[in-house]
């Protein structure tokens, strides 16, 4: 897009966080919607659109009162919505196509959508892969302080871990996890979780593996116990939070691609570096 500042770039405003909104007064006018309850229905159908994308409808829409000028200097009060810049892109999906505005904003806000869209995601895969490589660390070492307890064979092991998942996913063990998600035989369901998902399981086992120590369990059916109690625990705190319980939670792509793709770039960095 070229460099020329938009009417839609001229009514973004910006809180004292430095986040920024649009009002939908502001957006009705350079729409042209001379009647602001005409764009009210615009604003349904987006609400509507953002709902059923499964986004928070009050992080992208918030209802204000706001001041506006009437005749000889006066002020009134009228209800208005802040907008995100997410749910600009909704209304603007919304809006009369026929005005040419709009087909200058859709192609403003999907460019701005899109680019944000893509550092979420490059965010999150590195999230991904954080949190990941550290979880294989602490789930050694809660395998070693399960040992220290008695759980030595692997097939006790198998149990203990879903001891753990039993608490944290109300009563699921790792293959009922591995079929609710849809994932394939050979498929790791920790391969498959989003970063919130494997952050939970990241505190489940850095907690377990804490309290079997501190407590000095001993006993393979009381370290059971002890992983499932961490477990539920650590779902109740999700719960408390108004959080989404972890079985309710997208599989994603294979971390093992990303993996793959982190080491083929760190790769081509290096060469790159030796080359200059």
């Amino acid at each position: 897009m070229s460099h020329e500042i938009t009417p839609f770039e001229q009514i973004r405003r910006t809180n004292p966080e430095g986040s920024e909104f649009w009002s939908s007064r502001d957006f009705a006018k350079v729409l042209g919607y001379a009647d602001y309850r005409n764009f009210q229905s615009v604003i349904e159908s987006a609400r509507t659109a953002c709902f059923n994308s499964g986004q928070r409808v009050d992080d992208h829409f918030v209802e204000v009162t706001d001041m506006i000028e009437i005749g000889k200097g006066g002020q009134r009060a009228v209800n208005t919505v802040m907008m995100s810049r997410y749910a600009c892109y909704l209304v603007i999906q919304n809006a009369d196509p026929s005005k040419e505005i709009v087909a200058q904003g859709q192609t403003y806000f999907a460019a701005q959508t899109r680019r944000q869209e893509l550092s979420d995601e490059e965010l999150e895969t590195q999230r991904r892969l954080a949190i990941r490589s550290e979880l294989r660390t602490h789930n050694s070492q809660l395998a070693d302080a399960a040992k220290d307890a008695g759980v030595i064979e692997p097939r006790d092991y198998a149990i203990f871990q879903n001891h753990g998942y039993a608490g944290l996913y109300g009563g699921l063990m790792a293959q009922d996890i591995h079929a609710l998600k849809g994932l394939k035989k050979g498929q790791h369901i920790l391969d498959h979780m989003g970063s919130t998902e494997l952050a939970a399981n990241l505190f489940r086992a850095t907690q377990a593996e804490e309290k079997l120590r501190r407590e000095k369990i001993v006993g393979k059916d009381k370290a059971n116990e002890a992983h499932r109690e961490v477990g539920a625990k650590v779902r109740q705190t999700i719960k408390e939070l108004g959080g989404t319980m972890p079985e309710k939670l997208p599989a994603t792509e294979s971390i093992k691609k990303l993996e793959a793709k982190a080491k083929k770039a760190l790769k081509g960095k290096k060469k790159d570096d030796s080359d200059g």
